[in-house]
């Protein structure tokens, strides 16, 4: 099913690094405080809509509230001590390198903002070949698509995303991208409840011999 990938897309948050945690925690605490909300059920909203930027969800939870682009700066500031303490892990670092000498390139695919991952990146020790995060009229799902297609001459078969949250899945499949999930954020039964022959992996040294094979 595989044979034919050129390029592997990668989410950010909870799928290279574990950021997920401390966001969820940052959201929840924000909507609890303006929306009167119990902080188990606004993370748990947090999470069931992550996937896109947090002023979109805050747009998809709360719609037309004139607070919520001052909450999404709130978060967007906080968040980011915790997006910059984390780095990429050992093993996802050989995970990577793994790809790229079985000749498979590597992307970001991120609704973080674009300067954010590309200082994030530029610290590591990981060379992609494109890192594309969120910009206006440019997001994760088919503007990343359509672009990596036109850079590389490709088809949507000779893509793969492989991403942590159920939005990741929806953007993939909607635009005929091959998927992988990445579990973690969410249950392989989470996934399989709404795409029932969905591959999933534990951790990124997996996917290595997926696409070996």
């Amino acid at each position: 099913m595989y044979k034919d990938i050129k390029i592997c897309l990668f989410d950010f948050d909870g799928t290279l690094v574990d950021t997920m945690g401390s966001f969820a925690n940052l959201a929840a605490s924000i909507i609890e405080r303006e929306y009167n909300i119990p902080f188990n059920k606004a993370r748990k909203m947090y999470l069931d809509t992550s996937g896109i930027p947090f002023f979109q969800q805050l747009e998809v939870l709360f719609p037309s509230q004139p607070k919520n682009p001052y909450l999404a700066s709130e978060f967007e500031s906080k968040k980011q001590e915790s997006f910059f303490s984390e780095s990429f892990s050992d093993e996802t670092i050989y995970a990577l390198k793994a790809l790229k000498d079985i000749g498979i390139q590597i992307a970001i695919s991120s609704n973080n903002f674009q300067e954010l991952i590309e200082q994030f990146v530029k610290r590591e020790n990981v060379q992609f070949n494109y890192v594309l995060g969120f910009r206006e009229n440019f997001s994760k799902g088919k503007d990343h698509f359509y672009y990596i297609k036109n850079k590389l001459n490709c088809k949507s078969n000779e893509l793969l995303f492989v991403g942590d949250s159920l939005k990741d899945a929806e953007k993939a499949f909607e635009c005929g991208i091959h998927f992988i999930a990445k579990l973690g954020t969410f249950s392989k039964e989470d996934f399989l409840n709404i795409y029932p022959k969905i591959v999933a992996i534990e951790n990124l040294n997996e996917l290595v011999g997926i696409l070996k094979l």
